[in-house]
C-alpha cells in the first residue's frame, strides 16, 4: 500500500475546486491510456462539492464522459429517488448535466429495487456487478479503479465503514450491508476496505474544523479498526485532501507550506 500524500487546500472551496482538477487530469489520462477510466464517488458536502466544482469546470469537456465507469463507495438503503441518495446528489450536482452513457452509471441498489428491503441481497448483486466487470489483471474481484474517493467523517469513518463495527473487519466480501448505523439512516451498503485497497489511487476529502481530529486520529498511526480512514490506502497513490480548518490539529511536519 502506498505511504499517505497531503494536500492543504485554505479553505473548502479551493479544495473542491483543485480537487475537481485533479479528477479531470487523472480520467484524461487513464482514457488517453486505456480507452475508459473507472472512478468511485463519495456523497457528503465534501463529495458533492467536488462534483459541483466539476460540472462548473471549463476543463470538464476535455473528459469522454461516454467512456467514463463510476461506482459508489457507498449509498444509504432508501428508495429510488429519494433526495438522501448519495447517487441523487450526485446527479443533481454533476450526472445529469454531461453526457454520461447510462449503462455505466453503476448505482448502488435502492430500497424498493429488485431485492426490496433485503440490504445483504441487494450488496451481494452489487458485488456480482463489480465481478463482472473486472477483468484478468484487476485486483480483489473489482475492476481497477483509476481513482476512488472517499469522503472522512468527524468519527473516522469512510462509506459506510464505521469504528468498530463490523463492516470494518470485513476481509474476503467487497460489498456488504450496513445495518444499524451510528449516522442514519441505518441502513446501508458499502465498499469494504479490500475492495477500496484495490484501486489505483485512493482521494480522502475532509474540510472544516469538526473533521480535524479525525484527520489527526486517521494520520497518527492509528489502527483501521477503531478509525476506518486510516485503513483506506491505495495501491500506487493515498492522498489526502484537506483545508486549513480540517488540518488543523496535524504538525506542519506532514505537509509542505507550498501546499496551504
Amino acid at each position: 500500500m502506498s505511504t499517505p500524500q497531503l494536500v492543504v487546500h485554505r479553505d473548502k472551496e479551493l479544495m473542491a475546486q483543485a480537487a475537481a482538477a485533479r479528477l479531470i487530469t487523472r480520467i484524461v489520462d487513464a482514457q488517453a491510456s486505456t480507452g475508459t477510466a473507472n472512478v468511485v464517488l463519495t456523497g457528503g458536502r465534501n463529495g458533492n462539492g467536488v462534483l459541483a466544482a466539476l460540472a462548473a469546470a471549463p476543463a470538464r469537456d476535455a473528459i469522454d464522459w461516454g467512456r467514463l465507469d463510476l461506482w459508489w463507495g457507498d449509498e444509504r438503503f432508501l428508495p429510488e429517488g429519494d433526495p438522501e441518495r448519495n447517487v441523487t446528489q450526485a446527479r443533481e450536482a454533476l450526472l445529469d448535466s454531461v453526457p454520461l452513457d447510462p449503462k455505466r452509471v453503476h448505482a448502488m441498489p435502492a430500497s424498493d429495487g429488485p431485492w426490496g428491503a433485503d440490504a445483504e441481497a441487494a450488496a451481494e448483486a452489487y458485488a456480482e456487478e463489480l465481478a463482472r466487470a473486472a477483468g484478468p489483471a484487476n485486483h480483489g474481484g473489482v475492476p481497477t479503479f483509476d481513482v476512488l474517493m472517499l469522503g472522512v467523517g468527524p468519527d473516522t469513518h469512510v462509506a459506510s465503514l464505521f469504528p468498530e463495527h463490523p463492516g470494518v473487519r470485513e476481509t474476503e466480501r467487497t460489498v456488504i450491508g450496513v445495518h444499524g448505523s451510528p449516522k442514519p439512516p441505518p441502513t446501508r451498503i458499502s465498499l469494504t476496505l479490500p475492495a477500496i485497497r484495490s484501486a489505483r489511487e485512493v482521494w480522502l476529502l475532509a474540510a472544516g474544523e469538526d473533521k480535524a481530529n479525525a484527520v489527526a486520529i486517521a494520520l497518527s498511526g492509528a489502527g483501521e479498526i477503531q478509525a476506518p480512514a486510516a485503513g483506506a490506502q491505495g495501491r500506487a497513490r493515498t492522498l489526502w485532501l484537506l483545508d486549513t480548518a480540517a488540518a488543523a490539529q496535524l504538525p506542519r511536519s506532514l505537509y509542505p507550506p507550498a501546499s496551504a
